[in-house]
């Protein structure tokens, strides 16, 4: 059983060797701790290394480990996309504690300047999120 993955906050966010450990891990799905190690090699960093980092990521819940049939596997507990949304929504929480209008009008103005056609995307998400809540409060 995987355990579920903690973002507390700002101080979460991985390192770069955790970063690149899951690229890699993402990219492959699945590997020993020398494919790894292999797969860093223009970082210069000693197996060992390697290794310690991906229990620590074993042990935040973010990689999974089992064991092959002469070594253990590492793959990633979520995908990107599920860890980049589960980080995202523990910040937002974070400084929507601070001020929440403050930091939605931050973010629209962000999308803004980044990409213009995703404030319809939100946009969109917003209604589905406002029906969702008035069927909850309906029904």
């Amino acid at each position: 059983m995987t355990k579920k993955a903690r973002f507390d906050g700002y101080g979460k966010l991985l390192g770069p060797l955790e970063q690149d450990i899951m690229e890699f891990l993402w990219k492959s799905g699945e590997a020993s701790g020398r494919e790894v190690h292999s797969g860093l090699a223009s970082r210069r960093v000693a197996l060992t290394t390697v290794l310690t980092v991906l229990e620590r990521l074993v042990n935040k819940g973010l990689v999974a480990k089992s064991k092959g049939e002469s070594v253990f596997l590492f793959r990633p507990a979520y995908t990107k996309d599920e860890f980049a949304r589960a980080v995202s929504q523990d910040v937002f929480r974070g400084i929507m504690e601070i001020s929440s209008s403050g930091m939605c009008a931050s973010f629209v103005d962000a999308l803004a300047d980044a990409d213009p056609e995703e404030l319809e995307r939100l946009s969109s998400l917003i209604e589905t999120k406002r029906k969702e809540l008035q069927s909850k409060e309906g029904g």
